[in-house]
């Protein structure tokens, strides 16, 4: 019987991408993820804040992200088990710094080394496919860091620097010799609209106002004056969560996960869920 996942700062490990064994860079998929398709929720909102330039916020102690990655997925077998989890990739290898002058990034030089890899693993793995399919996924509990001696699980992100969130779709195979089959039993996907810059502070004043104006959690921002907003942000940081659970209603049905068969990695964790 699988084990289930339910302690949230442990649910963080290292990613290690072998070799396709065909070579030629192309895996056939295992039936059971090759039809599996998933949708980005608050699609709508992730392109507003793109337009912009979005940013998410990371502290030492780690913070939430806003808009939530919450996707819809379907094309499982409603009895196989999966695991689902994430990781952020960086989009470049650029450290950038924001122009006020020009409302814009600049590249300013070269990134900084990158932060420890981690991946974050959905607190409801694994499940059946049945049950990821019926609901939204919601990725709430995820949280971003800057510290690179954080122990608590939380996603290490270097700041000035823009990343790439992608979602991966790992089958439970229960066979002995699993690890062989590991390349071909998931699939991963990524949204362009969903990439950031990591920030301490929020550079565009544009991305203030849309966060304050479309998160459930900011009525006190909305209510006060913008001099208040540096204290309202201080006293809501690690009170309320910084995004809801509800599903978004303008679904984008066009907008499908695009499968990302260039990668493949081993999943050291596959053999301890059904140990």
């Amino acid at each position: 019987m699988p084990r289930r996942m339910d302690n949230c700062a442990s649910l963080s490990y290292t990613l290690s991408l072998p070799r396709c064994p065909e070579g030629n860079g192309t895996c056939i998929k295992a039936p059971q993820v090759a039809s599996v398709r998933v949708q980005l929720e608050m699609h709508t909102l992730w392109k507003q804040f793109d337009e912009l330039g979005t940013e998410m916020i990371v502290t030492k102690a780690g913070r939430r992200m806003f808009p939530t990655f919450q996707v819809h997925i379907s094309g499982m077998d409603p009895e196989a088990e999966y695991v689902l989890l994430m990781d952020f990739i960086p989009v470049d290898d650029k450290r950038y710094r924001y122009a006020f002058h020009s409302s814009s990034w600049l590249v300013a030089g070269r990134g900084d080394a990158a932060a420890p890899g981690r991946m974050h693993f959905h607190p409801d793995s694994p499940a059946r496919g049945a049950q990821w399919m019926k609901q939204t996924v919601s990725f709430d509990r995820l949280k971003l860091t800057n510290n690179l001696l954080d122990d608590n699980g939380h996603i290490i992100l270097n700041s000035m620097h823009r990343y790439q969130p992608r979602l991966h779709v790992v089958l439970v195979d229960a066979r002995p010799d699993s690890q062989r089959y590991a390349h071909r039993n998931f699939c991963s996907f990524s949204f362009p609209e969903t990439r950031f810059t990591a920030v301490t502070a929020y550079q565009n004043h544009r991305i203030t106002q849309l966060k304050i104006a479309s998160n459930p959690f900011a009525k006190g921002f909305r209510t006060s004056e913008p001099d208040e907003w540096p204290q309202l942000a201080w006293q809501t940081q690690e009170g309320k969560p910084e995004s809801g659970s509800t599903p978004d209603k303008d679904r984008a049905k066009d907008q499908q996960g695009r499968c990302l068969n260039g990668d493949y990695f081993y999943l050291h964790f596959i053999s301890s869920l059904h140990s």
